[in-house]
């Protein structure tokens, strides 16, 4: 018996589908970028960031950690041609809320010794600080031997309480 979740997906994507005419787009991004953002449910990048299907890749994760978007930042630029990345962290995001202590703690109290064990040594990549944060993953993908010198690296702070977003040097 599917989950109400799961119900959703296929109602909503036979909706989709009946008018769907999108079928034959380029593999690569048409307009050569991609943006690495939050995982946070508030965030609609197609609709905040002017993204229209075909346009770019859209990487999240938990905080739009460049560390942990680095794989797919790579595939992005060295097999489908991207030449430029938008790291757009948000406010009020979850990883300013936790250390790594905290999280290791949580995982222990609940899933068990056995979780503990195969996440001891992952940095959950928590930030105290918002716009330090995007300084220092821009400062990372700068330095990175992964990310060619001539791609252009922006960083951006995207406010969900009003919806726009602010450039951060």
């Amino acid at each position: 018996m599917p989950t109400a979740v799961q119900q959703n997906l296929v109602t909503s994507n036979e909706k989709y589908a009946s008018s769907f005419t999108e079928g034959k787009l380029a593999l690569p991004p048409a307009k050569k970028y991609l943006v690495v953002t939050c995982m946070d449910a508030r965030i609609d990048p197609a609709s905040a960031f002017g993204i229209d299907l075909g346009d770019a890749h859209v990487i999240r994760n938990a905080g739009a950690s460049a560390k942990d978007a680095l794989r797919s930042i790579v595939i992005s630029e060295q097999l489908l041609g991207t030449t430029e990345i938008l790291l757009v962290k948000h406010t009020d995001c979850g990883m300013l809320t936790f250390t790594n202590q905290d999280a290791h703690q949580l995982v222990e109290k609940n899933l068990g010794a056995g979780a503990h064990e195969e996440l001891k040594d992952l940095d959950f990549l928590p930030f105290p600080e918002l716009d330090q944060a995007v300084k220092d993953d821009l400062a990372y993908l700068k330095a990175s031997p992964a990310i060619p010198g001539e791609v252009a690296v922006s960083g951006w702070v995207y406010d969900v309480g009003s919806g726009k977003v602010r450039p951060v040097a």
